[in-house]
């Protein structure tokens, strides 16, 4: 099969294309490097510096090729920048993903499988485990910049049998584990590459956003998806939409606090985290945690790193091996 890869040099959708390399599949990336790192591209792919603002440039990719699926994971991502910054989010997210559905459109492309967001989930009154029919409330513009291209693509089926499978994951964490890829934005905003960052004595004293959360130690409560297993559900996925659209949550479907992350990361690393409390970060939900019963009944997808331990080891090793992480 040939894919192409929106994204392919972030986190997710560099593991997702080593994940469809390892499996026989033939790969193509588009990426504008704005966060991404064309060193997370294997040298065998090849790769576009395409910026998805400019749907002429994505048309000179797509069109005249036969493809059997578009992956699309480029996005600005930061639920903080966006309650910031809403109007950015609403027009990059929104715009960048309007032109790739229609180019996709124009030249007869049946599947795509989107990157969604458990931010999509941000209400109060929600029930955790969260399933996919739980209430929509984004509690953040970039949640709902990406409930706005979940709807596109409702409507995409509905009228143009664009066939789609959004993923709603929730905390993508950890490492390639035979070190091919890793985690590395530029500022790092995830806890567990922040935390592993103060063992190693590579950052100042950890800053813990939210100590008084109604949760059982007071901090967030989070539903962590090691990064391979979250690119073996877009695989799993795109053999779910030959004749329909799904919606799936992706996630570990156990919960754990960021104190819990900051215990595990001195497990395994054997050294000690300095940290301080700080306030929360608006939009910040006190729980998260996923219900994957949909995705794991019709595709029969499973965790393979499933403990928070294993999770922070596969991490711990890429943030050694690469200090200054692509660099």
């Amino acid at each position: 099969m040939r894919y192409l890869v929106t994204g392919g040099a972030g986190f997710v959708g560099s593991h997702t294309v080593l994940a469809l390399l390892d499996a026989g599949h033939e790969v193509v990336v588009l990426d504008n490097l704005s966060t991404g790192h064309i060193q997370a591209v294997p040298k065998s792919v090849e790769f576009h510096h395409v910026d998805l603002l400019d749907k002429t440039a994505i048309a000179n990719v797509i069109a005249n090729r036969a493809w059997d699926g578009v992956f699309h994971f480029a996005a600005l991502s930061q639920v903080a920048e966006s309650m910031r910054k809403p109007l950015k989010y609403f027009y990059h997210n929104y715009l960048t993903a309007f032109n790739l559905i229609q180019t996709c459109i124009e030249n007869n492309i049946n599947k795509l499988v989107f990157s969604s967001t458990a931010a999509l989930f941000g209400g109060e009154n929600r029930v955790d485990p969260i399933s996919e029919t739980d209430l929509i409330q984004p509690g953040s513009p970039y949640g709902e910049s990406k409930y706005m291209i979940e709807r596109i693509l409702y409507w995409a089926d509905r009228i143009y049998h664009l066939h789609s499978a959004c993923l709603r994951y929730f905390n993508a964490a950890g490492a390639d584990h035979l070190g091919r890829a890793g985690e590395d934005h530029r500022p790092e905003t995830h806890l567990i590459p922040l935390t592993i960052d103060s063992a190693l004595g590579r950052r100042p004293t950890l800053k813990l956003f939210g100590t008084d959360y109604p949760t059982r130690d007071g901090s967030c409560i989070r539903d962590y998806v090691h990064v391979s297993d979250l690119a073996n559900a877009h695989l799993r996925a795109i053999d779910q939409i030959n004749d329909r659209s799904v919606v799936y949550n992706v996630g570990n479907g156990q919960g754990y606090s960021n104190l819990e992350v900051i215990e595990s990361v001195e497990r395994v690393s054997g050294q000690k985290v300095s940290w301080e409390p700080a306030p929360r970060r608006q939009g910040d939900p006190a729980v998260l945690v996923a219900d994957s019963t949909a995705l794991q009944k019709d595709t029969g997808w499973m965790t393979n790193f499933g403990s928070i331990d294993k999770i922070v080891e596969t991490a711990l090793l890429w943030r050694e091996k690469h200090p200054q992480g692509y660099i």
